[in-house]
């Protein structure tokens, strides 16, 4: 599905649309279509001049993307209902001026590929600051549906990034950089019986879950090791009494002596596909 930009460069302002025709529906079922753009003032047509981006879109020697950084470089956390949308930075140069740019994120073999998707950049979002006679930084947003996405999602994807140039020369790149996307994580805890005596043991439970995108809700993250941690009372920091592996359902047991009055947690690193998370605390009283 190859994104293909149409740029009219008027006197340094732009008019840039993205649009992803897919040409045939991926394996997964799905396929995606980016219909978007900015307006930029436009001077009168005799001045205007247009060019289309495409498969057929030639390079140019002294036109470059420089670089495009999706959400600063930080994963992309996606959850099972709510659209999560991220900024997006595209730098370019050319001895022209830079019209303007935009950036896309997407998965698969290639943009082409019939096993491709992805995002593009939100329509009115996109705005451009000049930098030099040669070089302009344009910045955006992209927005993910969680509702489109599938697990195994769950990965890096491709930031690729289209421009246009004063004089009407064409660019774009479709893997500039990646950023990778991650399934939002849940941590529950709960310490029992409470109060309790000092010395006795208490059970800490609590449950990981994170995002299943392929059925739209929250499952249990099973085989995982997680830190039991506690804070006594007064205290600043937690500190980690011991590690508790998940079940097959994302639960997590243990026993303990309680010792003095103070909040339990559970803490969890993290993975390349699911993004740390903390327990908000449970605090026990000791008598």
């Amino acid at each position: 599905m190859r994104i293909r930009a149409t740029v009219a460069a008027v006197s340094g302002a732009l008019a840039l649309s993205a649009l992803a025709v897919p040409a045939a529906q991926a394996d997964d079922g799905r396929s995606w279509t980016v219909d978007h753009g900015v307006t930029a003032p436009q001077a009168p047509a005799g001045e205007k001049s247009k060019r289309a981006f495409g498969a057929a879109a030639q390079a140019v020697d002294n036109a470059k993307i420089t670089s495009a950084v999706v959400n600063g470089g930080k994963p992309i956390v996606v959850g099972t209902k709510s659209k999560v949308t991220v900024p997006y930075t595209v730098t370019a140069t050319d001895d022209s001026g830079i019209a303007g740019a935009a950036a896309f994120i997407w998965i698969g073999s290639s943009v082409d590929a019939e096993d491709s998707f992805g995002f593009g950049p939100n329509e009115k979002s996109v705005s451009c600051k000049v930098v030099s006679a040669t070089t302009t930084t344009c910045k955006g947003t992209i927005t993910l549906t969680p509702g489109l996405m599938l697990n195994s999602d769950a990965t890096w994807w491709r930031v690729g990034a289209a421009a246009g140039a004063n004089d009407g020369q064409e660019l774009e790149r479709d893997a500039v950089s990646k950023v990778r996307v991650q399934r939002f994580s849940k941590l529950t805890v709960n310490a029992s019986p409470e109060p309790v005596k000092k010395g006795k043991t208490i059970t800490v439970t609590g449950k990981l879950t994170r995002a299943n995108w392929d059925t739209g809700t929250y499952k249990g993250y099973s085989k995982q090791s997680v830190q039991l941690q506690f804070k006594k009372k007064g205290a600043k920091s937690y500190s980690t009494v011991k590690t508790v592996k998940t079940s097959s359902t994302g639960t997590l047991k243990t026993a303990v002596k309680a010792s003095a009055d103070g909040t339990w947690r559970y803490s969890f690193a993290g993975t390349p596909s699911t993004p740390a998370v903390s327990a908000k605390g449970d605090f026990l009283d000791v008598k």
